[in-house]
């Protein structure tokens, strides 16, 4: 079996729980890691055992070495390190939410288009095997016609200083909000014709909890809910005219519940077995580059553009604007 060498852009918590994932994979490796201070990248190739750490991500993209870029950055710096690694012709995995806004999306995929590189976005509930088991459940009948979905994200980190920071691209809806955004788009599409939002700001002018609506033309509706300043239930619930599924953390899908209309329990189903959940994307990203691909099925480009336009309208209707717009 081919081992892919994988290198981490950025040294952060989120960069970790990759490092832990590809350290407990067969088909991938830790390579490399790249920071803008070299100490930082010795500390944490030391840590979790890559073979090379760059002092500057520029260090980390010439290396003929790297085969696929995981970049780990926060939102605001997305789009220039994505073409950073386009532009020196690496295949890229980047951390949701993708970019900062829509027109950053569209004008990095324009970039790996026309020099045919391969990137996708790592909102990684996108790639679980646990959302086909959703969708089929949703689809079988179990609980009839589906009327509504509900999804709720939230923690207590509002005192986390990149998330207060607009300059930053900070805010629940990019951090947490585009997970339940993405829940409710995987499961009911974007078909929806009508959109209602509400949020809470912080001090610094970024949406501290948010409140968002979908309405589609066949009277479905999907309300979403997510929160830097309070501990939300992690709970996904669809439901219909003969009972509902609950799906426990729709950050890291858990299990599904499925219960009758006199809200009996009739099944349960938990998650398969995972490193961290995070191999899924990289593995997504292995099949495409091995089969020629410039992106995944499980998060087509113009899927990701989409959930940028819709987050840049909700942004709209809030008054949140970042600093760099």
């Amino acid at each position: 079996m081919k081992q892919w060498n994988v290198a981490i852009l950025g040294t952060g918590a989120i960069a970790a729980v990759m490092a832990d994932t590809l350290n407990g994979m067969e088909e991938a490796r830790l390579y490399a890691v790249g920071s803008r201070t070299l100490d930082r990248a010795r500390a944490f190739a030391e840590k979790y055992g890559a073979e090379k750490a760059c002092g500057s991500y520029e260090e980390l993209v010439a290396d003929p070495q790297v085969e696929l870029v995981y970049i780990a950055t926060p939102h605001s710096e997305h789009w220039a390190n994505a073409l950073l690694c386009i532009r020196a012709g690496k295949p890229v995995l980047c951390e949701k939410a993708f970019t900062a806004n829509a027109a950053q999306a569209r004008e990095v995929f324009a970039e790996a288009e026309r020099r045919g590189v391969f990137i996708t976005e790592a909102i990684w509930t996108r790639y679980m095997p646990m959302l086909a088991t959703i969708r089929e459940e949703m689809n079988s009948g179990s609980i009839g016609q589906v009327r509504m979905l509900t999804g709720n994200l939230g923690y207590s980190i509002a005192d986390v200083p990149r998330l207060r920071d607009p300059k930053l691209a900070g805010g629940a809806l990019l951090d947490v909000g585009v997970y339940p955004l993405n829940f409710a788009l995987a499961l009911f599409g974007h078909g929806y014709d009508r959109v209602e939002s509400s949020c809470s700001k912080l001090p610094t002018g970024v949406d501290a909890q948010n409140s968002v609506t979908l309405y589609y033309p066949d009277g479905r509706v999907a309300q979403l809910n997510s929160s830097l300043e309070a501990c939300l239930d992690r709970q996904g619930v669809i439901h219909g005219t003969k009972g509902y599924i609950r799906i426990e953390n729709i950050n890291n899908f858990e299990s599904l519940s499925v219960y009758d209309g006199q809200h009996q329990l009739v099944r349960r189903v938990e998650r398969p077995a995972q490193i961290t959940g995070y191999e899924y994307e990289v593995r997504a990203c292995l099949r495409a580059l091995e089969a020629g691909e410039l992106s995944c099925p499980e998060m087509p480009h113009e899927e990701s553009v989409r959930v940028m336009e819709l987050m840049d309208s909700l942004r709209a209707a809030w008054g949140v604007r970042y600093p760099f717009e």
